[in-house]
């Protein structure tokens, strides 16, 4: 099932020498949602010798894992994963094959870490993916249906999938991202939404990246966390982690004298995440009144519902909100 943990740099298709990407190696833990594990798992599974994988999108906020995700699951598979950095000035070529020139003036092909995969029958992450424009998402068509080919213009050559090769595709939801178009869409399918983790397993991630961090500031790092969650603010494991290292490296600046835990826990709040998450329960107010009242849209809900849809698993959250508000005012972290 896995590509050759001794891959060949190089491979020759129509007659083209390609240069292959190096595979992530990368080590990652996957830490509790062990059920949208199972769902990606499923996605690239052939139940049938005609039966074809899917091409799932992973969608929910920055910093939540999304990444990880597909590194667990390839893992699973035991197979090499490869990672294609999506931008809004990636073009088919950074795609696809990159031509390059050499000291001696010859061109060499350079294949992307997805046509990399393609070959070897290892796993391509698409990270960021809604980054990219149209015309870079339309060299891929081929590839993410019935077809599962893409083609060269500069290398003129046509790559075939490899049957064990896999891909996902992930999205964060700014401003500085293109809509993708719905011929793209209709082939990333399903589309798996990734909440925000559990207290248990938010404090499970910070000890695995942070085991060195005192257990008082692991427990008013993810009290903090949670907060911000339940309010429907957008602060990931992954700013944590950001805070508490941040923290841990100013109480440890000065030994002779060292700065007090609160002080420097408080000032990596203002520093990672700015003066307004001082004060959670204002900034949740803030947002749901520059939202026109709504909440902000970070339930797995809102990923399917608009918020004044009658169907919406949490329609009736913002009425209650609002009275919490003025009782909660006092809380401030």
């Amino acid at each position: 099932m896995a590509a050759s943990a001794q891959q060949a740099k190089t491979v020759e298709i129509g007659g083209v020498t390609l240069h292959l990407s190096a595979p992530d190696t990368t080590e990652q833990e996957w830490i509790g949602q062990d059920e949208i594990l199972r769902q990606l798992s499923a996605c690239w599974l052939m139940v049938d010798p005609k039966d074809l994988p899917l091409s799932p999108r992973l969608v929910g906020p920055p910093g939540i894992g999304k990444t990880t995700l597909a590194m667990a699951a390839a893992k699973l598979r035991k197979q090499a994963l490869y990672i294609n950095q999506c931008t809004a000035d990636t073009r088919p070529e950074d795609l696809l094959v990159t031509p390059v020139l050499s000291e001696q003036g010859k061109i060499s092909y350079h294949a992307s870490p997805l046509v990399t995969a393609m070959i070897v029958g290892g796993v391509c992450v698409l990270d960021e993916g809604n980054r990219m424009n149209e015309k870079s998402w339309a060299s891929l068509a081929p590839l993410l249906d019935h077809r599962r080919y893409v083609e060269s213009i500069i290398a003129g050559i046509t790559i075939k999938a490899h049957p064990e090769f896999r891909c996902c595709v992930t999205m964060n939801e700014d401003e500085s991202t293109y809509e993708v178009p719905d011929y793209i869409l209709s082939r990333l399918q399903p589309q798996l939404a990734l909440g925000f983790p559990e207290r248990d397993d938010e404090m499970a991630i910070l000890k695995y990246h942070l085991p060195f961090a005192a257990s008082e500031l692991l427990e008013i790092t993810v009290d903090f966390l949670q907060k911000a969650h339940e309010l429907r603010l957008d602060f990931s494991p992954r700013d944590g982690i950001n805070i508490l290292r941040f923290a841990i490296k100013r109480m440890a600046q000065d030994p002779d004298h060292p700065l007090g835990r609160d002080r420097a826990w408080a000032e990596a709040i203002l520093c990672v995440l700015g003066e307004e998450a001082a004060d959670l329960d204002a900034l949740a107010h803030r947002r749901r009144r520059a939202l026109g009242g709504q909440a902000t849209p970070m339930g797995l809900g809102d990923l399917f519902f608009s918020p004044d849809d009658p169907l919406h698993p949490d329609a009736d959250y913002e009425d209650d909100d609002d009275d919490d508000d003025e009782e909660d005012d006092d809380d401030v972290y």
